[in-house]
């Protein structure tokens, strides 16, 4: 399971019948997994790439389960499908659902590796990006804003965008700047409006090298890749009195 698995706690009401909720967390066919907390309905959402074997919907996009305790689940539904008339052709990683102006929005990457973008490294490049959906509910059906074109642009080769709203209550979306065109990683933030488009440009947070631990990866072309993925946000702990 992967590490970016975030679940809000809350006090949910009691687990649901097993015929409602047939699943235990173990039976879960999941990638890269992100869990919302929505209290209203009092469930958990988990949402990953759709699988077809599970939700019977062969179609790229992105698929939830519903929990009422993270112990049993509801078989999951297709609550993204990847349209056919976007660049896009492939993917559905990292999916995350943010709460945004009173909707609910999904970020989740794609790509198409027949769609080269400039090289500049040793490796071939093609278009990689966080989608952005809009619902209003947080079980979908989700629809790809600004005409799915991504806010990180068409020649940037990006990866696992997530939702930060700062202290100002302004929205960035932060995500990896891929180590295949990059050769180093690095992590960086882009400045959004409340439409969520861009606002600014992005900023460097940091690269995959720069921590002393850090140790690259001899790759086939002679250099060395130092890989950034799936960045996400803890609130600090306030400081004792």
């Amino acid at each position: 399971m992967r590490r970016r698995l975030a679940a809000l706690l809350l006090t949910l009401a009691a687990p649901l019948a097993a015929a409602d909720a047939p699943l235990l967390t173990s039976h879960l066919r999941i990638h890269d997994p992100f869990v919302v907390a929505e209290q209203a309905s009092a469930t958990y959402w988990l949402f990953s790439k759709n699988d077809p074997a599970v939700t019977g919907d062969p179609r790229i996009g992105i698929m939830a389960y519903a929990s009422s305790d993270l112990a049993h689940w509801q078989k999951p539904k297709l609550v993204f499908a990847l349209p056919k008339d976007v660049w896009a052709d492939d993917g559905g990683w990292a999916p995350e659902v943010h709460r945004w102006k009173g909707r609910y929005y999904l970020f989740a990457t794609f790509h198409n590796d027949k769609a080269a973008i400039p090289v500049s490294g040793k490796r071939p490049n093609y278009r990689r990006a966080t989608l952005l959906a809009v619902a209003d509910r947080v079980d979908g059906p989700y629809h790809l804003i600004h005409k799915g074109e991504p806010v990180t642009g068409p020649d940037a080769m990006t990866l696992d965008g997530t939702l930060h709203v700062d202290p100002a209550g302004k929205p960035w979306m932060v995500y990896a700047h891929e180590w295949l065109q990059m050769g180093i990683g690095t992590m960086e933030a882009l400045p959004l409006k409340d439409d969520l488009l861009p606002a600014g440009k992005p900023q460097l947070l940091f690269r995959a090298n720069e921590a002393d631990w850090v140790i690259g990866q001899k790759q086939p072309e002679g250099d060395m890749g130092y890989v950034t993925d799936g960045p996400s946000f803890i609130a600090p702990k306030a400081a004792p009195c």
